[in-house]
């Protein structure tokens, strides 16, 4: 469980330097919001990963082992490429920018591969509800280096060192993955590529059916389709609203904390009392229901209070709905193919960030912070309709 904290850590610091850090540099550099929302299509390497998992499925490129090797590579990656972006000023090197950006984001959804691997292979399954929200959960306080201490500091020191600083939180991951074993004997690898890239697809396909398969795979798309909306150009949102990059690093430090500890132990004594449908169920009200506190400080404006209340609404419902998706996609896959099968199901996950994303600055610009707040709001409903096919109320796990 440890090691879980560690993994959700280093998994989600370079997702969120794209999501919060990266949008607050360029809105105060002058970048408009319809190029910074454009700025989430480099990021469909987050889709398309399941392409080359088989790779990470089959080959061990390293010493340390198949998961932990990529683990190590990718981290280095990612260290090198967030330092080296803030070097760079927006009215000038855009294009340079993009390339970092780019290159951040295929590392970090490489990074993503092997270390959902290397969870699912370190955790029974009678542990996985458990060691899911403790990952998400820490995935999720890993946001408040690029979006709490970074925007604080940006207040006070120039943006090449706020990514300096950021950057370095990847030795954290990069200790952790030298520290660590691997989770699982090396025998268990596909026997060679042809089998790591077709068999995970034809045995997941033909689990429970095609047409099960298809509904798997549609719910993976629309569960967190509202939610990843409303949460696509927050740091912009609040910044419009007129607060200053401290009083969001500040309320979000401490909005953010309380509400991911509370969402960590909630998650965790719900999803070991009732099994990972019912917690499904339950967590994606509370998720959808989050989406209103953005939509609430939209209409009323610059308040510390209500930017309080917001923030941690939403840190604790979609961390609650991101700890049972987890486990669902956990366990939707066969342990020999936990490379490519995770990749595949979160790639769809990542779909709603990535294109739906790409068009909110323009929803934004054309409707309004509140219509779009109401508008995640309504999207966010046919991923709940789907679990009555996906994942039934009185269905066991």
């Amino acid at each position: 469980m440890l090691i879980c904290v560690f993994l959700g850590f280093t998994s989600g610091l370079p997702l969120y330097v794209l999501i919060q850090l990266l949008p607050a540099w360029l809105r105060t550099e002058g970048v408009d919001l319809a190029t910074i929302g454009l700025f989430s299509l480099i990021s469909l390497p987050y889709t398309w990963k399941f392409f080359w998992s088989p790779l990470l499925d089959r080959y061990s490129i390293t010493r340390l082992g198949r998961r932990r090797g990529w683990m190590l590579i990718t981290q280095i990656i990612l260290l090198i490429s967030i330092i080296w972006v803030g070097s760079f000023q927006p009215q000038f090197s855009l294009d340079m920018i993009v390339y970092l950006v780019l290159a951040i984001t295929v590392a970090s959804a490489s990074q993503d591969i092997a270390i959902d691997a290397y969870r699912r292979e370190l955790l029974a399954d009678d542990e996985l509800g458990t060691g899911n929200a403790i990952h998400v959960n820490a995935y999720r306080l890993s946001s408040l280096v690029p979006g709490s201490l970074g925007l604080i500091l940006a207040d006070h020191f120039s943006w090449q060192l706020v990514f300096l600083v950021t950057g370095l939180f990847m030795l954290v991951g990069i200790v952790m993955t030298l520290c660590v074993r691997e989770a699982s004997d090396s025998t268990i690898a596909p026997q060679n590529l042809r089998s790591a890239v077709i068999e995970p697809f034809q045995e997941f396909m033909s689990r429970n059916g095609v047409g099960h398969a298809l509904l798997v795979l549609a719910f993976m798309l629309l569960y967190k389709l509202g939610d990843n909306m409303a949460v696509a150009l927050e740091t912009p949102f609040f910044l419009d609203q007129g607060f200053s990059l401290t009083e969001v690093g500040s309320v979000k430090k401490l909005a953010a904390l309380w509400a991911s500890i509370a969402g960590s132990i909630v998650g965790g004594v719900v999803m070991l009392k009732l099994n990972i449908n019912r917690s499904l169920w339950i967590f994606g009200v509370v998720q959808i229901m989050s989406i209103l506190g953005y939509a609430a400080l939209a209409h009323i404006g610059h308040s510390l209070v209500m930017l309080f209340v917001a923030v941690s609404f939403e840190y604790f419902g979609v961390g609650l709905g991101t700890v049972a998706l987890t486990a669902y996609i956990a366990k939707q896959t066969n342990i020999k193919f936990a490379a490519t099968q995770i990749a595949l199901l979160t790639s769809l996950t990542a779909v709603p960030r990535t294109f739906a994303n790409a068009s909110t600055g323009f929803i934004i610009e054309a409707i309004g912070y509140f219509n779009f707040y109401l508008l995640c709001f309504a999207l966010a409903i046919p991923g709940m309709l789907l679990l009555f096919k996906v994942a039934p109320w009185n269905k066991t796990d």
